[in-house]
């Protein structure tokens, strides 16, 4: 496989000198790789889905104790959302649809959002 960003296998091979010997001195290039973009998971607060469902919710799928659990759940009820947790894009998105086919077979109204962080 041919790529055209330099890697430790593939490096950057730049001519030093011509001294007509045809020698060249191969560098290798630091990659300059970003953080991926990070997406907070988000309960909202609805007057329909049990307390204990989002304490279970947040147990199973943010694998929070019981303690952790209960304190979001709380602040879900009191302040409308609670952040369950912060992931990459792909592992976000994952957790939100879990949660929302875990509501729905319950029979619960729960929203699960994401958000960039």
């Amino acid at each position: 496989m041919s790529t055209d960003k330099p890697t430790p296998a593939n490096p950057v091979v730049m001519p030093q000198s011509d001294d007509g010997h045809g020698s060249v001195v191969a560098e290798r290039q630091a990659q300059k790789t970003e953080p991926p973009r990070m997406y907070q998971v988000v309960l909202l607060n609805d007057d329909y889905t049990p307390m204990e469902f989002v304490v279970v919710v947040l147990q199973e799928y943010f694998n929070r104790d019981l303690e952790a659990a209960t304190q979001i759940m709380l602040k879900i009820h009191h302040d409308g959302r609670g952040v369950c947790g912060t992931y990459s894009k792909d592992v976000a998105a994952t957790k939100v649809e879990l949660v929302l086919a875990a509501a729905r077979r319950g029979g619960h109204p729960l929203q699960c959002i994401m958000e960039a962080a």
